[in-house]
């Protein structure tokens, strides 16, 4: 998945984006409510992991900005602010979850997946398709009884494909999802991980339309 850290605090921030690049995820970290705004235009990240106390005002501004305007993706609210009140409001102005600094970066990852089961639109943990069994929120796969071993960006892809299940996801919506800004993008590198996923998944689990892009059906 795609995630936004919206994060002053350097280390902090490296920190995170660190941890979260590990467990597979394309982590983009700007440290202002400006910068933030313009990030959150036109790019598809799946999460937003938001500061208050930012350099140039609140945070909650972010998240009212996108509320507002009718966008509902999860946003977790990351601060030092441990008041009861500071939550209520944050809870109030939108936010799926909030986390006290310090956090076990451990407890964020499983804030995240929470979040992410609770506003799916198919929160289905669980997925068979033939003798194929996902779990999504374990991030194991089974073919039969056998367990298959994907790779972080194979998952990426395969869960970004299974949240819209039975829709088409251009190949460009995909790269947004598993790219991080300024990464470079291989031309086929969608292509490539896609195939090794039907070598291990079978080749019916992802169909193909040439021209627009991939789907899982439902």
């Amino acid at each position: 998945m795609r995630i936004l850290l919206v994060e002053d605090d350097a280390a902090l921030g490296g920190a995170v984006s660190a941890h979260l690049a590990l467990a597979g995820h394309a982590v983009d970290r700007v440290s202002s409510r400006a910068e933030a705004a313009t990030a959150l235009e036109g790019h598809e990240h799946g999460m937003v992991l938001l500061d208050i106390g930012l350099p140039d005002g609140s945070g909650l501004h972010v998240l009212r900005g996108l509320r507002g305007r009718g966008d509902w993706r999860p946003v977790i609210i990351l601060t030092a602010r441990d008041q009861i009140s500071d939550r209520i409001e944050g809870l109030k102005a939108g936010a799926d979850d909030y986390l006290v600094k310090p956090f076990d970066i451990g407890e964020l990852q499983a804030r995240i997946a929470a979040v992410v089961r609770r506003s799916a639109t198919r929160p289905d943990a669980e997925i068979r398709r033939g003798p194929v069994r996902l779990n999504r929120e374990e991030r194991r796969a089974h073919v039969d009884d056998r367990e298959v071993i994907l790779t972080a960006r194979e998952w990426a892809i395969l869960d970004r494909l299974l949240q819209r299940r039975g829709a088409v996801v251009s190949r460009e919506q995909i790269e947004e999802a598993i790219y991080a800004f300024g990464k470079e993008v291989e031309s086929n590198a969608v292509e490539v991980y896609v195939s090794r996923i039907r070598k291990k998944l079978g080749a019916a689990l992802i169909e193909t339309l040439r021209g627009v892009g991939y789907r899982v059906p439902a």
